[in-house]
């Protein structure tokens, strides 16, 4: 499967010179959700996350220092149904000095989109996640069991507000609620937690208020940005006796082309176990069915 990474990295590679106003990835009417970074959004599409980098300190204490590099390839399989592929190489650095690297466990998911309301800008989808256990390195933390997770994905844009609130609806919202079930309860003498994950992203699209509201005579680079903010939590709520919440807030922004995005975020820890000081994640994300609309870019049926 990284084989299939490593393909889908060097036909986004290839593809980063085009760039336009945003058609792409999950558009509902006149709503356009720009992909992400630290929440999933509800879209079924083509897409190509490559890479993304994170670097934080973790919540251990004494606290490492982690980089994370990953890539996720999105495929439709109908118009409405996806499977994705994610995998992430991990580089941990302790306070001594030593260092640990390795891949986590490989990460499939399957999406499918319930409903597409254009008047609304309302789109809704559910999913399952599955994490491969065995696949990753013990070295940076990988489980030595799977996780089954289904989800549910929202995204809601506030262009249907009155025209007295016009300011307001180049806001969107979207999010997403799911249950992490690892698929034994114990390894070895450690308990395995079932998690509650939850996100969601108040974003305010400069592009909708350009094309659907006002043309204040914005700059194209300064059109096709999305400021935002994320925020992404986890709640051990089984097998975890005295475990917290943990989390990050993400202020960041979006640029969307029409074949590629770039994305920066700080991320801020919402308490201790959560990491210590802020750290940073950017992304590159390429939308395949605008790149490549006639082959791979295009649903299988």
């Amino acid at each position: 499967m990284r084989n299939h990474i490593l393909l889908a990295s060097a036909i986004g590679v290839a593809a980063l010179g085009a760039a336009g106003a945003a058609s792409a990835h999950a558009i509902v009417g006149d709503r356009f959700f720009p992909a992400t970074l630290s929440t999933d959004d509800p879209g079924v599409a083509d897409e190509l996350s490559l890479p993304t980098v994170s670097s934080f300190k973790t919540g251990d204490d004494p606290s490492a220092r982690e980089v994370d590099i990953s890539g996720e390839w999105s495929k439709r399989i109908t118009k409405d149904f996806g499977i994705s592929f994610d995998e992430t190489w991990t580089r941990l650095k302790a306070p001594d000095g030593d260092t640990a690297s390795g891949f986590q466990n490989l990460e499939t998911t399957l999406k499918y989109q319930v409903l597409s309301n254009a008047e609304h800008e309302t789109l809704l989808a559910v999913g399952l996640s599955y994490e491969w256990a065995g696949s990753g390195a013990d070295r940076v933390g990988a489980e030595h069991h799977g996780t089954v997770t289904p989800t549910f994905y929202f995204g809601k844009g506030a262009g249907d507000l009155p025209d007295s609130l016009a300011w307001a609806q180049p806001f969107a919202v979207t999010g997403l609620v799911g249950y992490a079930i690892p698929t034994r309860p114990r390894d070895g003498e450690d308990q395995n937690p079932r998690v509650l994950t939850y996100g969601v992203a108040v974003e305010y699209s400069l592009s909708y208020l350009t094309s659907h509201v006002k043309d204040l005579g914005l700059p194209d680079f300064v059109s096709g940005l999305t400021p935002l903010v994320e925020a992404s939590f986890e709640t051990p709520v089984a097998n975890a006796a005295g475990a917290k919440t943990t989390g990050t807030v993400n202020p960041g922004v979006i640029w969307s082309g029409r074949h590629f995005q770039l994305g920066a975020e700080a991320t801020l820890p919402i308490n201790r176990q959560s990491g210590k000081g802020a750290g940073f994640v950017v992304q590159v994300h390429f939308f395949l069915d605008d790149l490549f609309p006639r082959s791979i870019g295009r649903p299988i049926w």
